[in-house]
């Protein structure tokens, strides 16, 4: 449970599933603005609000930084705000669902089990040099600069999910695999890896 410090009636609860690359992007989120006692309860990113209850990612990202202006995960400036929602969108819509387990699932059953992997690599790299191209001269220590913005909470969950679950050669990608580094330093992001969620699988984090 994510708790703003409001009253009891007026905390968050986010409901997530360990390894969903979604929830992670929302338990980054959390810890940015704050909420650190941060206790995913159940299956795909949705959070309570009162009587709010949001089912989306993104749409939880956007509510969380109109409601919580503290640490803001996007810039003023009208050119990165967009850039920033460039890159969301190659993550979300270009990567990540075509590596949804139901969708490994259809490739496996009707192509068969070794055309997984090669499936999702050839998606992931795909989209990982486009963001490549995208990034390549607004980054700073961050994807759109020297702050985290919104961008960098898409990007760090894909990367990740793409080194530990299919085993992507990130070598073809320097400005993410910098990126990565970067990200690795920052209490909010490793605190919401999927490996450090209290309903981890230890058999499939090892």
């Amino acid at each position: 449970m994510a708790e703003s410090g409001e009253s009891n009636k007026n905390k968050l609860k986010l409901y997530s599933y360990w390894r969903s690359s979604c929830s992670q992007r929302v338990r980054i989120a959390l810890n940015l603005k704050d909420f650190l006692k941060l206790n995913p309860l159940g299956y795909v990113p949705a959070l309570v609000d009162g009587e709010i209850v949001i089912s989306d990612s993104f749409a939880i990202l956007m509510y969380l930084e109109e409601k919580y202006p503290q640490h803001p995960l996007l810039p003023s400036d009208l050119q990165k705000k967009a850039l920033n929602y460039q890159a969301a969108n190659v993550v979300c819509s270009s990567i990540q669902p075509l590596q949804n387990l139901a969708v490994l699932k259809y490739i496996k059953e009707k192509v068969g089990p070794d055309e997984v992997i090669p499936w999702v690599q050839s998606h992931i790299n795909k989209g990982f040099a486009a963001l490549e191209k995208l990034l390549k001269d607004s980054a700073g220590k961050y994807a759109t600069g020297n702050e985290v913005s919104m961008a960098d909470l898409f990007i760090e969950p894909q990367i990740h999910g793409a080194i530990k679950r299919f085993n992507v050669d990130m070598t073809q990608f320097p400005l993410l695999s910098r990126l990565h580094v970067a990200y690795s330093e920052l209490p909010a992001f490793q605190n919401a890896m999927p490996e450090n969620q209290p309903d981890a699988s230890p058999s499939s984090v090892t």
